[in-house]
């Protein structure tokens, strides 16, 4: 899998290299180290999946075009602590000034990859698609989302512009589920699903009537759960958001619902352990 570069990427890359860098690395500058070569090596420190590789070279090309960034492996790779994951030569101020920068990228991304692999793990022979949510970082949505992807789960919507979730706010200023699905379908294409936010099974009965494709049952019961499918009987996607964990995803997907939806996925992944050594020569 390759990470999708544009315009968000290169304005996310340049964000981070200006916020670290500022007006000079201070440090590097002082030691003076010329036009001294060197090599680094970026080395796990834990089982792990890679996501990011491709940033990690943008970055010390970013800072020295020169620098050479070269990897084995793959984004989506499973490599055991110790090893070496990626190696770049070049000169020496270049390395040490972009190490921290690249190895933010690659700890952050790697840790999406792997949280959300031990979801999608559970998951690998059911047909239930496990999907992140807008709980992304600001500005790193696009690059989190890929993290997702690499993890092997899929991405829900990107943003409000590419798909339409009728939620509890919009119901209660909308004057209802009814009232909401039928202002949107009047305006949105033929082609566009409308999904519709329900808590309770009287809503989940209002939001199948309205016609809505897929129906999200926030924070049910597992009971509700259960009493949901039954109702909708395939007439429409299911979607089971709330409470998602490692310990329930297997038996959600067993209750006859499409699509878990979990925030998790992106907000509570943590930095997996990688560090960069540097040499001369």
């Amino acid at each position: 899998m390759r990470l999708p570069f544009c315009r968000q990427v290169e304005c996310i890359l340049d964000m981070a290299i200006d916020e670290d860098i500022g007006h000079g690395d201070i440090t590097t500058e002082c030691l003076d180290f010329g036009g001294q070569q060197g090599w680094a090596e970026i080395r796990a420190k834990e089982r792990l999946v890679l996501a990011g590789l491709e940033m990690v070279g943008r970055v010390f090309q970013k800072i020295d075009p020169a620098i050479v960034a070269q990897s084995h492996f793959e984004d989506g790779d499973i490599v055991e602590a110790g090893t070496t994951v990626l190696t770049a030569k070049g000169n020496m101020a270049g390395l040490l000034i972009g190490e921290r920068t690249a190895l933010n990228f690659l700890q952050r991304l790697s840790g999406i990859a792997t949280h959300v692999r031990q979801f999608a793990d559970i998951l690998s022979d059911s047909p239930v698609r496990l999907v992140d949510t807008r709980k992304t970082v600001p500005g790193w949505r696009v690059l989190e989302k890929y993290a997702v992807r690499v993890g092997g789960a899929y991405n829900h919507r990107m943003g409000l512009y590419d798909g339409v979730l009728i939620k509890d706010n919009h119901i209660a200023a909308a004057g209802g589920i009814s009232s909401a699905v039928s202002r949107i379908r009047k305006k949105v294409s033929h082609l566009v699903r409308v999904e519709v936010e329900t808590s309770t099974l009287s809503e989940v009965e209002e939001a199948l009537s309205a016609g809505a494709d897929v129906i999200m049952l926030d924070n049910m019961t597992d009971s509700d759960i259960a009493a949901a499918v039954d109702i909708v009987n395939g007439r429409a996607l299911l979607e089971v958001s709330g409470r998602v964990d490692r310990d329930r995803i297997a038996y959600l997907a067993a209750t006859g619902i499409d699509i878990i939806s979990s925030g998790a996925l992106t907000h509570a992944a943590r930095f997996v352990d990688l560090s960069m050594d540097v040499g001369g020569g």
